[in-house]
């Protein structure tokens, strides 16, 4: 099994690339995990909504040139799950994908072509969480998935 997460933009701040690191060094107990990160699309001032829907076809080119296998899209709007129903979820999602690819996108979010291709689309609540954030709390739940489906003692 394969995890990969395709990402917009780069991590500035040592203290989450050094938690996405940690799990992802968990995580390979249970299967290899890769990042890829896309180029972010930066506008000069407060974009209008005609110009935050054209950086957005731009950074999504940019996602779906990078996706393979089962595309999973973390959106505000997505399905809610408890950590044991993502558990589920991924485990079936696995019995036809041999890559599982996680996609976040940028501050304004995801193209509806992005939307589109995922097979699930994923969501952490309706709080609002900045994207670098966002990448911490998937790894984390990757890795309680593992643990939960591969019964080991970390999910309470």
């Amino acid at each position: 099994m394969r995890y990969k997460i395709v990402a917009v933009g780069k991590i500035k701040e040592n203290y989450l690339k050094e938690a996405i690191s940690e799990y992802a060094k968990r995580i390979s107990r249970f299967a290899a995990m890769e990042i890829v990160e896309v180029e972010e699309t930066f506008f000069n001032g407060e974009p209008s909504e005609k110009e935050k829907e054209k950086i957005l076809q731009e950074e999504g080119k940019r996602i779906l040139a990078k996706v393979e296998g089962c595309v999973v899209a973390l959106d505000i709007d997505g399905t809610q799950l408890t950590s044991t129903q993502l558990s589920q979820r991924l485990e079936a999602l696995q019995q036809n994908f041999s890559c599982l690819t996680f996609v976040v996108g940028g501050s304004y979010g995801l193209s509806q072509e992005v939307k589109n291709a995922a097979q699930l689309r994923l969501s952490f609540g309706k709080i609002t969480l900045p994207h670098q954030l966002c990448r911490v709390v998937l790894a984390e739940q990757l890795y309680r998935a593992c643990t939960i489906r591969n019964n080991v003692p970390y999910h309470k």
